[in-house]
């Protein structure tokens, strides 16, 4: 089978090198572990085990901020570039906690693939099922690894069944497992006809990879013990029998996933996955932008902010703009035009993450993400061009499902707080709201981990202790309509009206009667859950 499929674009070298994947999945089922071997295998790290040492090395490197370490999970996505067997690796770790969806669904619009982690004793989860969902919406390509097969873990097609019925997806086997548990020895290379052993006695020990003629070769009884071959062999048959074969075009198409099993803890299954991404992974693909979408291809250099990052650096009160590159080849001091504000810009330091290092990207390629550092002029959703007035488009901004309000603890520090808050909700950690009747601020997010965040991060940052409080309003809709019906509502409702920090009209409700009251009253204005973070 080839390395492209027959409706890829052909694209210079540098371009179609580059593989730019999400890896998402449920809380605990390894995502960090692997993050963290891929960033071993791509040569950017020294040392594994990082993860289980003691201390300060405990937490991995795509945990920077302090709450995700101290907490152990991580709660923004950051980027890492690496090198990895003739590819250029751009892998986004997402939050795989549910309160920061939001933040998640962003990330996957700079994407091209997603990798898919799920636990072989849990399945499909709830959160890797809501993930799994916005992919869908965006028919993205997905590759699965089963981890944790060196514990107990389900049936290997009781585990791919689940997936086929609860992710409407075929799934094809990559690997198959040889044991599971504490009789698992290792997988079965479906794809290149290779045996890979695990080493239980070290952890950060690649497995023995021993190159076999198909399953009839008489290696496989010197190597296997008897019991385990005979199932595996039973097993491998009915596969071949019920699953659908590899084909690439649905893997692009995303109605299709291949399946690899491994551990990640081990060291285990992680390169024949890297290899099937390098392989079998979607090459930099078109941007849907208005008036036009934008090809990797395309001479010019476009490029979108899909997440902005506060204070990464503690030292230098800076903010990151992470930026997708849609096409083109970028250099450093480059002069773009900042679309929303239709105002060139020098990029003179941009930066390539190797997770909470970084370094001076001299240039980038349609695929990389690229971090630039401003003082507050790049929002989430802005577009860069070489002039042409391209808006990238399709990420949203979703309605918070809880509300509190929020008060400096010192009530002379309230201007201090404001300028915390709207840092904070410009950089899309959470949704700020400012009532037109009252003082005061209200905040609004996703789950209620968001505020613990929010509050422990103003105080580190700005030294400026908050306290939440309970709110009379549920929810936030963005307010559509002409300008004079907009107005004309507010003034009438102004007890419910607030603004969001770019300014635009908000209604709180307090409950849903609030919603269909202006259904009835007020059909020329339209209330809305998203808001398309457009400029």
């Amino acid at each position: 089978m080839s390395d492209t499929a027959s409706n890829q674009p052909v694209l210079p070298p540098e371009i179609a090198r580059r593989r730019t994947f999400a890896i998402i999945s449920h809380p605990d089922a390894g995502k960090t572990t692997l993050t963290e071997k891929f960033l071993l295998y791509g040569g950017a790290i020294q040392m594994a085990g990082q993860v289980r040492a003691k201390g300060e090395a405990r937490r991995t490197r795509s945990d920077f901020m302090q709450m995700e370490k101290d907490r152990g999970i991580s709660v923004s996505a950051s980027a890492m570039s690496f090198d990895f067997d003739g590819h250029r690796f751009n892998l986004v770790d997402t939050p795989g906690h549910s309160d920061f969806s939001e933040d998640t669904y962003r990330t996957l619009t700079a994407v091209d693939a997603a990798v898919m982690v799920i636990d072989g004793a849990k399945g499909v989860e709830s959160q890797t099922q809501k993930l799994f969902e916005v992919c869908r919406l965006r028919d993205l390509p997905i590759l699965t690894f089963c981890n944790k097969m060196d514990r107990e873990s389900r049936d290997t097609f009781e585990i791919i069944d689940e997936i086929q019925e609860n992710l409407a997806i075929d799934v094809t086997p990559a690997s198959w497992p040889i044991g599971v548990g504490r009789d698992f020895i290792g997988c079965y290379d479906i794809l290149r006809d290779r045996l890979e052993l695990m080493d239980r006695a070290d952890r950060n020990k690649v497995a023995e990879s021993v190159e076999i003629n198909g399953l009839d070769d008489p290696k496989l009884a010197e190597l296997v013990p008897a019991d385990l071959l005979e199932k595996f062999l039973e097993e491998i048959e009915m596969a071949k029998e019920l699953l659908p074969p590899l084909d690439h075009q649905a893997l692009l198409d995303g109605t299709l996933t291949p399946i690899w099993f491994g551990s990640a803890i081990n060291s285990f299954g992680v390169q024949e996955l890297m290899a099937g991404i390098a392989q079998y992974g979607p090459q930099p693909q078109p941007q849907n932008a208005e008036p036009r979408a934008i090809a990797p291809e395309e001479k010019k250099v476009a490029g979108f902010v899909f997440k902005v990052q506060a204070n990464m650096d503690p030292k230098h009160r800076d903010r990151v703009a992470f930026v997708r590159m849609a096409s083109g080849h970028f250099k450093r001091g480059m002069k773009l035009t900042h679309v929303r504000t239709k105002k060139p810009m020098a990029i003179s330091n941009p930066v390539l993450f190797l997770a909470s290092d970084r370094e001076l990207a001299e240039e980038a390629w349609a695929g990389d993400i690229i971090g630039i550092p401003n003082h507050g002029q790049l929002r989430i959703g802005d577009t860069l061009t070489e002039g042409e007035m391209l808006r990238a488009t399709g990420i949203p901004s979703f309605a918070p499902e809880l509300l509190q309000g929020v008060r400096a603890g010192d009530p002379l520090k309230s201007k201090h707080l404001e300028k915390a808050l709207m840092q904070f909700a410009e950089e899309g950690a959470a949704k700020v709201f400012k009532p037109s009747i009252g003082s005061g601020f209200i905040v609004g997010v996703v789950g209620q981990l968001q505020f613990e965040v929010l509050g422990s991060r103003i105080e580190m940052e700005y030294g400026l202790p908050v306290r939440f409080e309970q709110s009379q309003f549920t929810s936030a809709r963005w307010v559509h309509g002409e300008k004079d019906a907009v107005e004309k509502f507010a003034d009438a409702n102004k007890q419910h009206i607030s603004h969001d920090n770019d300014g635009d009209v908000v209604f709180l409700t307090r409950m849903q009667w609030d919603i269909d009251r202006v259904v009835r009253d007020y059909p020329d204005i339209t209330l809305s859950a998203t808001k398309e973070m457009m400029t």
